[in-house]
């Protein structure tokens, strides 16, 4: 052979990478990955806001935040109907609602989750009263869509 090296046939079989262990080890991970993205998916955004319903005593830290974060929940089913944090209400209400809120100094958030067979117009009405009222953080809820 060229260059005096000489492979023996013990040599040659050790050339193959196997990558079977690399790909159970990296479909076990998706695995993992995948079922904690649900748990994940599930919790709220803001792990501040605690619920009104749980007596929760928080202790206190020196280097603790304050938050003035106000979250606005808007739904509308397919009658058209509005809900303001799950509770059936009108835009006149949500206007007040937010300026009651304005006035405390917090800052506002609002998600509108609207049925898909509502009309485009009643959910830009929605939209667009809450941006007029300061809102600019207006988020739309949706669903995945499943992909065949």
């Amino acid at each position: 052979m060229a260059g005096g090296v000489n492979l023996s046939e013990q040599d040659e079989g050790l050339n193959d990478i196997n990558i079977v262990p690399f790909v159970d080890i990296v479909l076990v991970l998706l695995i993992i990955f995948m079922v904690t993205t649900e748990f994940i998916r599930d919790e709220k955004d803001d792990v501040r806001a605690l619920p009104k319903n749980v007596p929760i005593e928080l202790p206190r830290a020196a280097t603790a935040e304050e938050t003035n974060k106000s979250l606005l929940s808007i739904a509308l089913n397919r009658q058209g109907d509005l809900f303001l944090n799950g509770e059936l209400s009108t835009l006149d209400r949500v206007k007040a609602r937010v300026e009651e809120l304005k006035q405390k100094g917090s800052k506002l958030e609002a998600f509108v989750a609207a049925d898909e067979k509502l009309s485009h117009g009643s959910v830009l009405t929605v939209v667009d009263t809450l941006r007029q009222l300061g809102i600019s953080d207006v988020g739309i809820n949706t669903k995945p869509m499943e992909i065949e």
